[in-house]
């Protein structure tokens, strides 16, 4: 018997287990495979030393700016490196073991090729997680479970606290890592909005490596092709001048559905029962990233999960107090605006997006709360969209 079982050992399954295991509690920490590299662009904010700083002593690529452009190829940029600490740019496979490996000297156990499916149920309360490995079916018994196994997580839907993702309520994106020599700017990423709702990104991994990818967001993910709309991406003549080659070498290429809407703040837990990272919601609406909000709220998760092991109370009253944790307030909170905001920013055919763009060149304020939202996922101030609605 486990004090905790944490389906999904991504980052904020991690960060779950690495808390709970240095408190003393017995952690199984299950994954499905370690091996698996998440589509994603990997750029990690500088927030990302305030969980793990020990990450400062290791080789990562680092990111001092970031130019994002408008559906016209209007580009705003800003450079961060006198003003703030740098960023990094990651591999995730390298990244996620990195931080799996940080839990499991912390004293969680890790179980790979397990894949959740179901629950363990007695006199009607689920007391564990059932699995399928190589070796069959494998049972883990413990008195909190953590569901932190992404989007396409079985147990979320099982648990009865949230419904089948709709297909407007995500992003789908695909991505590639790619090597060959190109011109891009190594301390760079940039973002690339585009007339419809959807964006795509090119960021620097080493000298002559980088990832590429785009994604389409809401309603029209029924509009377009992921792979038609990658393939124009990747041969557009402006992604041509800082990618000239035609043949570069594609080292790995996968697709995924990211979630869209913001923060599940109906969804985040129940009797014994806590849901965090992708599966919970927690990626920045408007700008994809994820890494350091779903790491968040495995902390919050675990804080939570402390309390309530050492009080003996694993009921969902007292598992409410994940949801009305600080970090989770103001994360929900900042994704509802930010929600808001992307609606805005696309429509005209997202020429409402380059006008943000082009206010923010102007005005050294307002490029200040863009900045904010795109690299802190800060959430804009009641008066930015009336800004940017009142201009001409």
């Amino acid at each position: 018997m486990y004090d905790v079982v944490i389906s999904g050992a991504g980052p904020a399954g991690s960060k779950c287990a690495e808390i709970l295991s240095k408190n003393g509690f017995k952690v199984a920490l299950i994954e499905k495979d370690v091996n698996w590299r998440k589509p994603c662009g990997g750029a990690v904010n500088s927030r990302i030393f305030k969980y793990y700083p020990q990450l400062r002593k290791f080789d990562f690529h680092r990111i001092n700016k970031i130019n994002i452009y408008s559906a016209d190829f209007y580009k705003f940029g800003y450079r961060w490196k006198e003003a703030i600490d740098y960023s990094i740019n990651v591999d995730r496979l390298e990244f996620d073991n990195l931080l799996r490996n940080i839990a499991i000297d912390a004293g969680a156990e890790l179980f790979d090729k397990n894949m959740s499916y179901d629950f363990i149920i007695k006199d009607k309360q689920r007391i564990g997680v059932k699995t399928k490995s190589p070796s069959g079916i494998q049972e883990y018994k413990g008195k909190i479970i953590v569901i932190a196994d992404g989007m396409s997580s079985k147990l979320a839907i099982k648990s009865g606290l949230k419904k089948k993702w709709k297909r407007e309520e995500i992003m789908v994106a695909k991505s590639a890592i790619m090597e060959g020599v190109n011109n891009i700017d190594k301390e760079t990423i940039s973002l690339f909005f585009k007339s419809f709702r959807g964006y795509g990104w090119l960021f620097p991994l080493e000298e002559n490596k980088f990832n590429i990818g785009v994604g389409t967001i809401g309603e029209d993910n029924l509009k377009y092709n992921l792979n038609h709309i990658f393939n124009e991406f990747l041969n557009d003549s402006k992604i041509k001048n800082f990618i000239p080659e035609n043949n570069y070498k594609k080292i790995w290429m996968g697709a995924c559905p990211i979630p869209g809407l913001g923060v599940l703040d109906k969804s985040l837990y129940g009797d014994n029962m806590m849901l965090i990272g992708d599966a919970a919601g927690f990626v920045n609406p408007i700008s994809g990233e994820g890494i350091c909000p779903s790491i968040a709220s495995g902390k919050a998760a675990a804080e939570t999960g402390i309390n309530a092991l050492e009080n003996e109370n694993i009921s969902q009253q007292s598992l409410r107090n994940y949801k009305f944790h600080p970090t989770i307030r103001k994360i929900a909170r900042s994704y509802k605006l930010t929600r808001s905001l992307l609606d805005f920013c696309f429509e005209n055919q997202g020429q409402n997006f380059s006008k943000m763009c082009k206010i923010a060149e102007k005005d050294s304020v307002f490029r200040e709360k863009v900045v904010n939202m795109f690299l802190f996922s800060k959430a804009p101030p009641k008066d930015f969209i009336m800004r940017l609605k009142s201009e001409n």
